[in-house]
């Protein structure tokens, strides 16, 4: 496949506002619509952009698949991690208000860390599942 220069400089420019848009998702998913799952598909969607046009192989270099794996489950222990913290501390299972010095401030934390776990869960496996299915004709 020949380059193009103008698919390059257009995915250069809108892949790092894709990711930070991303993050924002994240960080406000509590204050307004968003969250962790939304975060990790546009998070995912800027990865599978720059696997379109610079190539499988060159995405494959920036986060191969055992780091997917990790990353994968790294999520899920972080969502469950909190409620297992929030039973050690005395509340029910995902009672965030155990977590802070407030209950508002424990609410917030424990949103936070429950969209982070979703959001690195779900941008995790869409790229685990788009990269099975790119590469399924390579040997």
């Amino acid at each position: 496949m020949k380059p193009n220069l103008i698919l390059h400089v257009v995915a250069k420019f809108l892949i790092p506002l894709i990711i930070i848009f991303a993050l924002y998702v994240q960080f406000h998913g509590d204050f307004g619509p968003g969250g962790g799952f939304q975060a990790g598909v546009i998070f995912s969607a800027a990865l599978i952009l720059y696997a379109l046009v610079f190539g499988l192989d060159a995405a494959e270099k920036i986060i191969p698949s055992h780091i997917l794996r990790i990353l994968a489950s790294l999520g899920l222990v972080i969502y469950a991690g909190v409620g297992v913290v929030t039973l050690l501390l005395g509340g029910n299972y995902l009672d965030y208000t155990v977590l802070g010095s407030t209950q508002i401030a424990g609410q917030h934390l424990g949103i936070l860390l429950v969209e982070l776990g979703v959001g690195i869960t779900v941008a995790a496996v869409m790229l685990i599942i788009f990269f099975s299915f790119a590469g399924r004709g390579r040997v």
